[in-house]
């Protein structure tokens, strides 16, 4: 879909903590549908990179676009934030982003988790929210579990609880930080299901993982960073299957015990 811009697009993004840079320039896209994966070591810049998109933290350098739109700074290097609060409210509401720790509100019933930000933050009809919350609890297998607390669920149940708040937002696209990470495998293959067919629907989604077989599975695209640049990328078939850099192969080599 040439004739649309990227729902994301990041161009050239560079992050520093102080004088370690985590990012070095890096380049994203990601059309309507696409199912992008984030894949590397730790420390890599995988979860950075995908915070900055989210404009949860501030880059030093490079442009970030959602939907065509550019991200508006003022300031330099180190002391570059975005300039325009509406607009960073804006992007964010459309970008859901679902977290490795879940972070669910522990004194609110799931139902409620689920409704508060669509009614906080978009101000949307309290009926109409819960209705959706409720067809999204359902979607991801826990509808039987909205007057539960968070603490009540497995972990599982908690990530699927997440995934559920950030569709509730109708986001132009969902952001995944490692959602399996903190998961014990029975318990990953749950969430894994909701993201496929998540994919399978059609969802813009950018995930960061650890899970190879998912990204191979689930992905249009896969990005290898290593050390803060995109060291090989391409369609998951090749770079699962027929990987060209040495990196790369080393990487796969030493997670195919847990992939």
């Amino acid at each position: 879909m040439p004739d649309t811009p990227p729902v994301i697009e990041i161009r050239d993004l560079h992050k520093s903590y102080g004088d370690l840079e985590v990012l070095k320039g890096v380049d994203i896209t990601a059309h309507k549908g696409d199912v992008v994966s984030l894949i590397g070591s730790s420390g890599s810049g995988k979860s950075t990179l995908l915070r900055c998109a989210n404009l949860l933290e501030d880059s030093q350098k490079g442009d970030i676009l959602f939907k065509g739109e550019a991200v508006k700074w003022r300031g330099q290097g180190l002391n570059r934030r975005p300039a325009d609060p509406k607009q960073v409210l804006r992007i964010r509401t459309n970008l859901s982003m679902v977290f490795q720790q879940f972070n669910l509100w522990a004194h609110m019933t799931i139902l409620q988790n689920v409704m508060e930000a669509p009614l906080t933050v978009l101000g949307r009809n309290r009926g109409e929210v819960e209705t959706a919350a409720r067809a999204y609890l359902a979607k991801v297998g826990i509808g039987d579990k909205c007057d539960a607390y968070p603490a009540q669920l497995s972990g599982g149940q908690q990530q699927r609880a997440a995934i559920a708040r950030a569709l509730c937002m109708e986001p132009e696209a969902l952001l995944f930080d490692e959602p399996t990470s903190a998961l014990d495998p029975e318990l990953e293959q749950e969430v894994v299901k909701v993201i496929k067919a998540l994919a399978q629907e059609g969802r813009t989604m950018i995930i960061v993982t650890h899970d190879m077989k998912m990204a191979h599975d689930v992905s249009d695209h896969v990005v290898f960073l290593h050390q803060g640049l995109i060291e090989e990328q391409g369609p998951p078939d090749l770079l699962f299957g027929a990987p060209k850099s040495e990196r790369l192969r080393g990487f796969l080599s030493s997670t195919s015990h847990a992939a």
